[in-house]
């Protein structure tokens, strides 16, 4: 029983010590793509699971790898880097949201669009709002509704809800006439 308790000790010792890197920051999410997100003093950059700085704190906001890149931000631009810490995609978006199904959602004065992991456009800058690819489908807004474009930028649900959620499972939830129901990748309405 004495060798139990410091063998315990001892456990609880190394695991203690391994997780004092820890402490230097303000911030420390969780390890994504082999990469942490590690905030301090208000500038973000990225660190193994070991605290291994890989990525310097220079970015005013970021985050999570994602598809091996991470949406980073210096003053009012976004962009986004490898897990090594280069710049694949100059920092130019508005906004910028983490790469889903090998695209990325952006905005440009205003208008949100798609590119890939390269920086080229795929889907035009011609929407007020959306969210990331879900199950090959994500949501847009255009002219007040909403409504899902394929990765092509093809609509494949028309556009005719007051708000739209991601698809999971085979259905998104739809805000139509002021209630939420279920659709499935269709636009049709799923009963409950």
């Amino acid at each position: 029983m004495k060798y139990l308790l410091i063998l315990s000790a001892l456990s609880l010792s190394f695991a203690g010590s391994a997780q004092q890197w820890t402490k230097q920051y303000d911030n420390v999410d969780e390890c994504t793509c082999g990469l942490a997100l590690v905030t301090k003093d208000g500038k973000h950059g990225y660190v193994t699971k070991d605290g291994k700085l890989v990525v310097q704190l220079i970015y005013d906001d970021a985050l999570h790898f994602n598809d091996g890149m991470a949406a980073v931000k210096k003053g009012n631009k976004w962009g986004y880097i490898d897990t090594t810490g280069k710049e694949v995609v100059e920092l130019q978006y508005g906004d910028a949201n983490s790469f889903s199904d090998g695209l990325a959602v952006v905005s440009k004065e205003g208008k949100y669009g798609f590119i890939d992991r390269t920086g080229k456009t795929i889907i035009a800058f011609d929407y007020e709002g959306a969210s990331s690819f879900s199950e090959g489908l994500a949501a847009v807004s255009k002219k007040g509704l909403w409504g899902f474009v394929d990765k092509t930028g093809k609509e494949v649900i028309a556009f005719k809800y007051g708000f739209a959620g991601s698809f999971s499972d085979g259905i998104a939830k739809v805000l139509k006439e002021s209630k939420w129901v279920t659709i499935d990748k269709s636009g049709k309405k799923i009963e409950e």
